[in-house]
């Protein structure tokens, strides 16, 4: 496990960076390249561990993709061409490829099994397993389902109407990749809106999928054909050098070709209403997702809280959102957050034990926290538990430090953003 001794006390950040690609959309890509028919050809795609550990359960599953200089070229046949796989899937630390994967699976005829991290063995699964069985297929792991491995028995599935207990784009879109399977017409219902890559996908690739506020009708039986895809910016990665633009004296940066999904941008929503200095420069250029250009500079920024249905437009930004709000004036509450307790750590209990080694004024809370600004962050060792968001959060968080800051566990960082240091190195001056 890496330790690193991280920049602090920055004076000024300044430059342009190009954000990696969407680690949302790179795994979409790959899935729906692996089961659509054709050639389908991705361009920015995200080398990251977590997107790797996709190629690599595709791989497995029979699918030729060849990667090169972030271009992936995915030939598919189909949700038939998927074959039994010789060995275990390992998803390494990604829940993206494990929930979806699952949704995959439920509808193919063979055994496969399903592993991660350390991570992922804490990370529930019934939410996924439930609906999946209740709709003909047999999944099993330990605690009767609800944890990691998993094993698989795909076959015919039938339609069915599923309310979410929680809003979740991982579960909704394994739902969604098994009605596409299914019998008939399946009906899935959100409690609230959540990212909306899977259904954009979809249409890309020449598939239907209906959309009637928070319902989404989907048909079994559908074939997609393969398509081009060029992945926007991580907005998730951008949203670090957003707030340390926003809090570190004297910057400015500009970040290039971010994907600006309106299920995506709550990070914005919430800097412009706490006063940030940011500018977007909206791209038209008719691509199955949005994107532009983000210019931020330094803030004078107010609490604020954070709530309800902008929670799942934020939901990873959580963590990056909590330093911000230490460098705002006043109190920034956070609520409505339970869904962080199931992330790569209980993000609510890591973010406010970390931060508060710095010197931060932060509590936790049921489901979310409390922040009081402004507070001048000190240093000390500080660690990411094995979560990339956590990491780079405390990166930026470092860069604020007047003494120094030693971050366990920095490793992590590459399951997102593997040039993340490099690009922050490009912009202190």
């Amino acid at each position: 496990m890496a330790s690193l001794k991280l920049k602090t006390n920055i004076n000024r950040l300044f430059g342009e960076i190009t954000i990696p690609g969407d680690k949302s959309i790179s795994h979409r890509s790959v899935m729906f390249g692996s089961i659509a028919y054709g050639e389908t050809k991705v361009t920015n795609f995200l080398p990251g561990d977590d997107c790797l550990s996709t190629i690599s359960c595709f791989r497995k599953l029979g699918v030729t993709i060849e990667e090169s200089d972030n271009q992936l070229r995915i030939i598919g046949n189909g949700f038939e061409g998927l074959t039994e796989p010789d060995e275990v899937l390992d998803v390494g630390n990604s829940g993206t490829t494990i929930r979806l994967l699952m949704g995959i699976l439920a509808g193919r005829p063979f055994f496969s099994t399903l592993v991660g991290d350390e991570s992922i063995g804490k990370r529930p699964m019934t939410r996924v397993t439930g609906p999946l069985t209740r709709m003909g297929a047999w999944l099993d792991g330990r605690k009767n389902g609800a944890f990691t491995p998993i094993s698989i028995r795909g076959g015919q599935l039938n339609p069915f109407h599923y309310e979410l207990p929680v809003a979740s784009a991982q579960v909704k879109s394994a739902l969604i990749l098994a009605g596409l399977q299914a019998e008939g017409e399946s009906t899935i219902i959100e409690p609230a809106e959540t990212r909306d890559h899977t259904e954009r996908m979809i249409r890309q690739f020449g598939g239907e999928i209906n959309k009637d506020n928070k319902m989404i009708t989907v048909k079994g039986g559908q074939k997609l054909t393969a398509s081009a895809i060029h992945v926007p910016g991580d907005i998730s990665s951008a949203a670090f050098f957003l707030v340390a633009g926003a809090v570190i004296p004297g910057s400015e940066i500009v970040l290039k070709n971010v994907g600006l999904n309106p299920t995506r941008t709550g990070i914005i929503e919430v800097m412009k209403k706490m006063g940030a200095d940011l500018v977007i420069i909206q791209k038209d250029d008719n691509s199955f997702e949005p994107a532009g250009d983000l210019i931020i500079k330094t803030s004078n920024l107010k609490g604020t809280v954070v709530e309800g249905d902008l929670i799942p437009k934020l939901i990873d930004e959580i963590p990056i959102i909590a330093l911000l709000a230490t460098q705002a004036e006043g109190k920034t509450v956070i609520k409505d957050a339970e869904e962080l307790k199931v992330k790569e750590t209980n993000r609510i209990d890591t973010v406010v034990h970390e931060l508060r080694k710095l010197g931060a004024s932060i509590e936790a809370t049921d489901d979310g926290m409390i922040i009081y600004g402004k507070s001048n962050l000190n240093g000390g060792s500080v660690s990411s538990h094995g979560d990339h968001r956590i990491g780079m959060m405390l990166s930026i968080a470092a860069l604020l430090c007047v003494n120094n800051v030693e971050l366990e566990q920095s490793e992590a960082i590459s399951v997102s953003y593997p040039n993340f240091f490099a690009h922050l190195n490009s912009l202190i001056h």
